[in-house]
């Protein structure tokens, strides 16, 4: 997770990634998301995270985390 610790995160959601300059907003979730990631929890415990803080199923849960994941990649803010 080395990529996501070099991103400077506010606490509202606003991320500035130093290596290219850009700045991105996100949601709450996408906000959880990072910061369990960063602490390098296992897929499973943010799934229930997610259930939990959201009122949601585990299937929605995991669709929104891996798509999340993908976006990260794709952004190459991710290893």
């Amino acid at each position: 997770m080395s990529k996501l610790n070099s991103l400077a995160i506010s606490d509202n959601g606003f991320i500035f990634k130093p290596s290219t300059g850009e700045s991105f907003t996100i949601n709450e979730l996408g906000l959880i998301i990072i910061n369990y990631l960063k602490e390098g929890k296992p897929t499973d415990e943010i799934i229930k995270a997610i259930t939990e803080e959201f009122d949601i199923d585990a299937i929605t849960a995991g669709r929104d985390l891996y798509e999340y994941l993908d976006f990260l990649k794709r952004e190459n803010m991710l290893d």
